[in-house]
């Protein structure tokens, strides 16, 4: 059973969680060493390097 939210609710609640979403990185950021936000851009530049070589090696196989 689904609850049906109207658009102007569901507007608000977008706006409001793409603020806090926002303020949620830089927070944890400031609360941080260098070492710790170090390793996690090392951590989400391998996920993202990941993704790229997936995306490729599909591409590829698809021409072939």
């Amino acid at each position: 059973m689904a609850i049906k939210i109207p658009a102007a609710v569901w507007a608000a609640m977008a706006e409001i969680a793409r603020k806090t979403g926002a303020l949620g990185g830089k927070t944890a950021a400031k609360n941080m060493t260098a070492a710790e936000r170090s390793a996690r851009a090392k951590k989400a530049s391998l996920a993202a390097a990941k993704k790229r070589t997936k995306e490729r090696i599909a591409r590829e196989a698809k021409r072939k």
